[in-house]
């Protein structure tokens, strides 16, 4: 089983973090779908990792994936099967990958020449972006987990978003707003797949348009 991922990627960190957590023997081959030799574009039709090389297909989306390596290998479970559990579950993962988006698009756009960059669009993904960490910390409250009393998709796709925010976002102090998210944060920080799976700066050719 093979795994594309470009290293600063959260949705690939995710499925990353998952692979581990389950001891499935992988590899990972590091791609970056934003230069003109990606393979990426040749495995995905929309041109985004993860990719996730299977035996017999090729799996692409976040989400889709660890699915699919929930039924490959069920221990430990990433989606709940209680149903209240798994929609709470589904819907932190959303908010997580929202945000994720949106510090996407903002970086993208600060890459742009200035002259190009619009401040309206920048505006509407940062109000996303702290709407959505408000969201999750709401949500949180003081618990070690966010959904259940077990590890499972939200906590990996919230601790995902966290460390993606101090790569591409450092400007937003999270810790200093949200006591509870760096609690959270402290619990779990030191888990062998988040430690293995730190997010590193990829370089992209520079976006002329």
């Amino acid at each position: 089983m093979k795994v594309i991922i470009a290293t600063p990627s959260p949705y690939a960190r995710k499925v990353r973090i998952v692979l581990r957590e389950k001891k499935i023997n992988f590899e990972e081959i590091i791609d970056n779908p934003w230069n003109k030799d990606t393979q990426t574009i040749n495995l995905n039709p929309l041109g985004k990792i993860p990719v996730l090389l299977a035996e017999y297909e090729t799996l692409f989306d976040s989400k889709v994936i660890i699915q699919y390596l929930d039924f490959y290998e069920p221990k430990p479970l990433f989606y709940p099967l209680d149903t209240r559990e798994n929609i709470s579950a589904r819907l932190i993962e959303t908010v997580a990958d929202g945000i994720c988006d949106s510090v996407v698009l903002l970086f993208l756009e600060n890459s742009r020449k200035e002259t190009l960059r619009s401040n309206a669009w920048i505006k509407r993904q940062e109000k996303k972006i702290f709407e959505g960490v408000k969201y999750l910390s709401t949500n949180l409250k003081e618990k070690k987990y966010f959904v259940g009393d077990h590890f499972n998709i939200a906590d990996v796709s919230v601790f995902t978003c966290l460390e993606y925010l101090d790569l591409r976002f450092p400007k937003f102090k999270w810790r200093d707003q949200y006591t509870n998210l760096l609690v959270y944060w402290n619990i779990h920080k030191d888990r062998q797949s988040f430690k293995e799976t730190k997010p590193v700066a990829q370089i992209i050719e520079p976006l002329d348009h």
